[in-house]
Formats: C-alpha cells, structure tokens, sequence
C-alpha cells in the first residue's frame, strides 16, 4: 500500500499537545462524519494509532507527538494514491487547528 506522510511544529510541549490531539478523533469524526464511515483510534502515551475509512477508502496510520512536532504517517488503498496529496494537506490542516 502507497504511504503517506505530514508533520506539523507546535510549541506546546509533548504533553499539552497529547492532550489537545486526544480529542482529534472525535471532532475529525464529527466534522466529516458524511465523509467518513468507519473511524477507530488507540492513544498509547504520546502515539495514536487509528484507522478510518472514507469514501469506501480504507486509511491506517499512526500519529506520533514529540516535543515540537506531530508527524503523521499513513497507509492509502492504490486507488486512493491519485487524492494523496489532498488528504496529506487536508490532516495537515486540521493538525495545524488542533494545535494552534
């Protein structure tokens, strides 16, 4: 499967930025949620792995917080590998208002 990858700075520090992203999921789900169907996640210490599916896309990744950096790397279907670019800068942007 074709990957994916985003990172986004903060300057929260890793803890205020694992809390902020805790919620991530739930307002991901709830903003798109005509858009995705399925959305799953699992938070140990400072990595959340998730898996969702949109669009009968089925998308896995992990979300790793460090100290000044929330980097994001994913796994995409080939028939999704033509919207890669689209999905790295729409996470990237919902990142990016996460941890503004």
């Amino acid at each position: 499967m074709p990957s994916f990858k985003t990172e986004v700075p903060h300057h929260l520090g890793k803890e205020q930025a694992v809390e902020r992203l805790r919620s991530f999921l739930d307002g991901v789900a709830e903003k798109y949620k005509d858009q995705v169907s399925s959305l799953d996640g699992n938070w140990t210490d400072n990595i959340l792995d998730f898996a969702l599916t949109t669009f009968g896309f089925s998308v896995t990744g992990k979300l790793t917080v460090e100290e000044d950096v929330a980097r994001l790397d994913g796994q995409l279907p080939f028939a999704a590998v033509a919207f890669r670019g689209k999905i790295e800068k729409g996470i990237a942007s919902e990142l990016e208002r996460a941890l503004s």
